[in-house]
């Protein structure tokens, strides 16, 4: 069995440990110690791209040798992997950057790994999620983290509902081509006021953090203002304020909201259109408005 770390808890039953490792978002020195040691000791890394993972271990001076392992190895990858730590063999789990499972590959393997009672441990390191709520300053003492929003569709919809319901401070990430039209989506769902902050690169050389309410951030992308380049962590503030649209008076707003629509339509705005304008000046999800009424 290949000796991990003096100070490493032990396998059941002379198996192999399945590290989970996190590495760096950005900035390569943003390793801890433990993980450095870890990745020198195990038998394999497993690595998301070895490419990338290649130029880590060539700054720290590790010659693990690493094996491909993404969401599209397949079950053949997940297997092999698995006879590994069977045979006794650490292996050590890494994705491009952050923590393997949060929105990365890795789940399959540890649900693997642990369902055989095999030993997991977590060696904790660099988030962007983390880099994100303590940059942003806003996202308030609870909030969710939300991950990739779905492209399109109704499940796009209610995520970005319950998103703009939620008192919470909430933590998304978007790829560059969609931050514009995820800033308007989530003006509309949840108040052109509603703090943000659009977080760019952490940790690297073009790093910025851009705090504005989410209207003033749609407008930004849209006139150029806003960088559009890099990874992208989004940051909705946390609010004390009632969401529009609940309490005892939402559905009084809510019938105000529809009937204003109804107005913009007939004067020839697009309901669509009408939905998404009512939708941002209100805070109230944009699937509410666009209803059309009974007997149309």
């Amino acid at each position: 069995m290949t000796a991990g770390a003096e100070d490493e808890p032990a396998s059941p039953g002379g198996h192999g440990r399945l590290y989970v490792v996190a590495t760096p978002i950005g900035n390569l020195a943003d390793i801890t110690l433990r993980a450095l040691d870890v990745l020198r000791s195990v038998a394999l890394i497993a690595a998301e791209d070895t490419r990338l993972t290649r130029r880590l271990l060539d700054r720290h001076r590790i010659e693990t040798r690493s094996m491909s392992y993404h969401a599209r190895s397949g079950p053949g990858r997940t297997r092999e992997l698995l006879e590994r730590l069977r045979a006794g063999d650490d292996v050590a789990l890494v994705t491009d950057a952050g923590t393997p499972g949060v929105s990365d590959p890795g789940e399959e393997l540890v649900a693997a790994w642990s369902a055989e009672a095999g030993a997991v441990i977590p060696i904790p390191g660099p988030s962007a999620v983390l880099a994100a709520v303590a940059a942003a300053g806003i996202a308030g003492p609870r909030w969710s983290f939300e991950g990739f929003l779905p492209r399109s569709g109704r499940d796009r919809l209610e995520r970005l509902a319950r998103i703009g319901a939620d008192p919470r401070g909430t933590i998304l990430y978007e790829a560059p081509g969609r931050v514009g039209a995820t800033l308007a989506d989530l003006a509309a769902a949840c108040g052109s006021q509603r703090p943000a902050a659009v977080c760019r690169e952490l940790t690297k050389i073009h790093e910025e953090i851009v705090r504005a309410p989410l209207g003033e951030l749609v407008a930004a992308a849209q006139s150029g203002e806003l960088t559009l380049r890099g990874e992208f962590a989004i940051v909705i503030g946390a609010t004390d304020r009632p969401t529009p649209g609940r309490g005892s008076s939402g559905s009084r707003d809510l019938e105000a909201a529809l009937a204003e629509v109804e107005r913009r339509a007939a004067a020839g705005t697009p309901r669509g259109e009408a939905a998404r304008q009512v939708a941002a000046e209100t805070g109230l999800p944009r699937r509410r408005l666009y209803q059309v009424p009974e007997g149309r």
